[in-house]
């Protein structure tokens, strides 16, 4: 019979509706049956895309022992922390405190006032490995929960009180200047791998915010070096096995240096923030190879990850008919069985299908060199291999869509939508893709509509149904894609909205005794801290995002506020940006613009003119992130709201763009040619 999760629209907490579980849901009914019981709450927090969930899933939570020693003990609440953030923070901090680490599914024993006192990851069915068997660790927990309470309060004290000085950072008084990039820089190349790419060790993750720092790093002129680590990790992911070579779109990580076996899940925002990456790359080196990926990335985000309400589904997960990577695999025979002996056998041989497989006998896709070095190796024409790959690519994937698919997370959450829209966004004039402009449009006008039904932007949305109080990185994440749909399409409303979002954020995340945004809102739940998380993971914090896109819409709208605001945590940060760049790929690339040199860019004429166009393609083909870009399609309007358009218009009766900067303007120009020497200059 199914539990109380059955109600939910999350599809995390929709898998344990059929546990034997007593499962609620977070909220006060829980809350206040631990109360009234006086009984311990075992919170339980994954997401669905978790393997390790599954497996914990499997071994304990349909366990009828196992979950009636729970149902006995306990009060058992699941939640999916991709719903809920806000618990998901607030519950790993003191996790990490108690065991040094952290990671899904994670369990965590509270008082009935929602106190922590102990928690941990993944417990075993038994004893196992020298992890303590989960019904022994229920008892022990329990014992002490009953019979030593007065240990329980002295942790429960001890561990709130350090985990509410987690985020409080000092206000920062020094000036900003390059010297902290600089020594970020040489952190990260003190710590690249020059052999494989990447940051770090094995597992490997992609860590795109630290590569388009280094983007931006080389974009200055301060290193040559920056690029050839972007390039080296780039190429080395986009050949491995942590990118889909026949759909498209990139896999979690990878559990090797090499990037070659990925943990197989798909998440939304990996997805929109590569896809950006490798735009960027491509316009900085004009590499194909990049400019594929970019587009075969989205391309499969439209494919598979999309609703018809134009919001993006947020994660795939690994395992299908309950096996990791199921779906992804290949044989020679499969291949062969496909394309044929001949295609296939060049087909498996560019992209090292082998008998003995790389995966559990089966066969990751990667390729081990380059198109024209392979063809060459072979005695075959290039073009005939490209013909070969793009045939077995199309066909393969049609192929694969009849087998069994892993679990789709289709909720649609604000902050991932968010980064989605402004990759969409960024990519369409980049790439002169109608399509993803279009995208871009149905996504916003989605999210404008849809989830902000009483004004208050929501988190989550499923079968019809938004809900959840959004948190600030939902209001940061939206409002920055917002404001690059704006720069995409002149389209007034979106820097409209953009702005009512960051008035709002301000009002209900910014606390100026801090000097930065809080995760919660002022009109959210009192939770045991008030989470503040200034760290990019493997998506940036709400803070970094807000300070971004604050900086790019004082500029815009001409409101010094927002600058003042983001300048504020940018110095508090200082010292963290230089010491943990790792951590800081946002908030560094945010100094960057700071203390750049932003091109302020307008550029009037008809939206079908060939040679508004023309100036249009000059500013967005080109990697210039320290640039904001206003335009107006009507040549006659002189007057505008729009600082960057105040009294500008056509000049000489043709497409006219204009380049300011420090507070001076250069002369317009029609000629595309004229505004790229502006641009560079």
């Amino acid at each position: 019979m199914p539990n109380r999760l059955i109600s939910e629209t999350s599809p995390y907490l929709l898998q344990h509706a059929n546990n034997p579980v007593d499962w609620h849901a977070w909220g006060e009914e829980a809350l206040e049956r631990a109360r009234s019981e006086n009984k311990p709450i075992l919170l339980s927090i994954g997401y669905s895309a978790c393997h390790w969930c599954h497996v914990m899933e499997r071994e304990s939570f349909e366990n009828e022992d196992i979950a009636a020693l729970m149902n006995e003990q306990f009060v058992n609440i699941k939640v999916d922390r991709e719903e809920r953030p806000d618990l998901d923070a607030v519950y790993m901090q003191a996790v990490q405190m108690l065991t040094g680490s952290g990671g899904w599914p994670m369990t965590v024993f509270l008082t009935p006032d929602c106190k922590p006192f102990y928690g941990g990851t993944y417990f075993p069915p038994a004893d196992r490995g020298g992890m303590p068997g989960f019904p022994r660790l229920l008892l022990a927990i329990s014992d002490a929960y009953r019979n030593n309470r007065g240990e329980v309060d002295r942790v429960t004290g001890q561990l709130t009180s350090q985990m509410g000085l987690v985020g409080q950072v000092p206000r920062g008084v020094d000036p900003l200047t390059t010297e902290t990039l600089h020594q970020a820089y040489s952190n990260l190349a003190t710590n690249f791998d020059y052999q494989n790419g990447g940051v770090g060790p094995a597992p490997k993750f992609p860590q795109p915010m630290t590569q388009e720092f280094l983007l931006r790093y080389h974009n200055q002129g301060f290193n040559p070096r920056a690029l050839e680590m972007v390039d080296l990790t780039l190429e080395k992911m986009a050949y491995g096995g942590i990118y889909d070579q026949i759909g498209g779109g990139f896999h979690r990580y990878s559990t090797d240096p090499y990037w070659l076996v990925p943990h197989f899940e798909k998440m939304l925002y990996d997805n929109a923030q590569l896809a950006r990456l490798y735009l960027h790359a491509y316009q900085v080196t004009g590499r194909d190879l990049y400019r594929r990926v970019t587009e075969e990335t989205l391309d499969y985000v439209l494919r598979e990850m999309t609703g018809p309400t134009g919001g993006f589904y947020s994660a795939q997960d690994a395992d299908s008919e309950g096996e990791e990577g199921k779906f992804f695999v290949w044989t020679p025979d499969e291949i062969q069985g496909v394309l044929g002996p001949e295609d296939g056998a060049t087909f498996c041989a560019f992209f090292g299908v082998t008998d003995q497989g790389n995966f559990e006998g089966k066969n990751i896709l990667n390729i081990d060199r380059e198109e024209s070095e392979f063809a060459r190796s072979r005695g075959i024409a290039l073009e005939d291999l490209h013909r070969v790959i793009e045939r077995g690519k199309r066909e393969l994937l049609q192929v694969r869509e009849e087998r069994v698919h892993p679990l789709l997370d289709d909720k649609v959450l604000s902050s991932w939508n968010g980064l989605t829209l402004r990759a969409f966004a960024e990519a369409a004039p980049a790439l002169d893709r109608p399509d993803y402009l279009e995208a871009a449009v149905r996504n916003a006008t989605f999210l404008v509509e849809t989830m902000k039904p009483d004004g208050r932007l929501l988190r989550t949305y499923r079968n019809g149904e938004a809900k959840l109080l959004g948190y600030l990185e939902d209001y940061s994440f939206v409002a920055d894609g917002l404001v690059a749909l704006y720069e995409a399409t002149f389209d007034r409303r979106w820097l409209t909205e953009a702005t009512t979002l960051a008035d709002a954020m301000i009002e209900l995340f910014w606390d100026e005794s801090v000097g930065g945004f809080y995760d919660t809102g002022a009109d959210h739940e009192e939770l045991v801290v008030r989470p503040r998380d200034v760290f990019d993971h493997a998506q940036p914090c709400g803070g970094s995002v807000a300070t971004d896109m604050l900086l790019r819409l004082a500029i815009l709208t001409g409101n010094a506020d927002y600058g003042v605001k983001a300048a504020t945590p940018l110095r508090s940060l200082r010292e963290h940006m230089a010491r943990a760049p790792a951590s800081s790929g946002v908030w560094l690339g945010t100094l960057d613009f700071y203390v750049s040199t932003v091109k302020e860019i307008a550029v009037i004429g008809p939206q079908e003119d060939a040679d508004t166009n023309a100036l249009l393609d000059t500013v967005f083909h080109r990697f210039m992130p320290n640039k904001v870009v206003a335009g107006s399609w009507d040549p006659e309007a002189t007057t505008n709201t729009i600082p960057l358009l105040q009294d500008r218009g056509m000049v000489n009766g043709r497409p006219t763009g204009y380049v300011c900067q420090n507070y001076a303007c250069q002369l317009p120009v029609n000629d595309p040619a004229a505004l790229l020497e502006q641009l560079n200059a």
